[in-house]
């Protein structure tokens, strides 16, 4: 094969974006160039409304201020045990103490895989994702290489041993359901 390559055009050929490192960096640069040129237009979807149900730590149910019916929600960026999981339980009283019944601004931003809305919440001026990993009830959620949006909130709710925290084999929900499967 190479003999033909090289009878054919001279030289070998080779993939142009075969390191990981070089394709990453293009990633990268072609992420900042496309949100630099198109921003996203999340800024004019914020919305008020009042929470009406909590399901679990991270996901709750938002009645639009301007009405309507309440809608899902999953907070961006944090990852809250699941109900039948160790934790989970403590994890949704804790965002029920935070935001049930109150008002909330929410700043959508796509839909997950399974329909529901992702977005920012803030409850009283504060991101109540912020809120729930500082206080130990969840994890940042990670992205492939990085630790999360809330990962400066993770490191001190570790470092004070603060919820889920103090228990050292504490378990990521996504190792919990493979392990487990989903709660039922």
């Amino acid at each position: 094969m190479q003999g033909a390559r090289q009878a054919a055009g001279g030289a070998l050929s080779h993939r142009p974006f075969s390191s990981p490192v070089v394709f990453r960096a293009l990633a990268a640069l072609c992420w900042i160039l496309a949100n630099l040129c198109c921003p996203p237009a999340q800024a004019a979807e914020v919305w008020w409304g009042v929470v009406s149900h909590v399901s679990d730590g991270d996901t709750l149910w938002v009645r639009p201020a301007d009405g309507g019916q309440p809608r899902k929600v999953r907070m961006h960026g944090i990852d809250a045990p699941e109900l039948c999981q160790a934790y989970g339980a403590e994890a949704r009283a804790a965002l029920q103490r935070q935001v049930l019944g109150r008002a909330v601004r929410v700043q959508p931003l796509r839909h997950d895989d399974y329909g529901r809305l992702l977005a920012r919440l803030w409850a009283e001026g504060d991101d109540v994702a912020a809120r729930m990993v500082g206080a130990g009830h969840a994890w940042s959620y990670r992205y492939r290489h990085s630790s999360g949006p809330y990962a400066h909130e993770e490191r001190a709710a570790r470092a004070a041993r603060r919820g889920l925290f103090a228990d050292p084999a504490a378990q990521r929900p996504y190792a919990f359901r493979r392990q487990h499967g989903p709660c039922v």
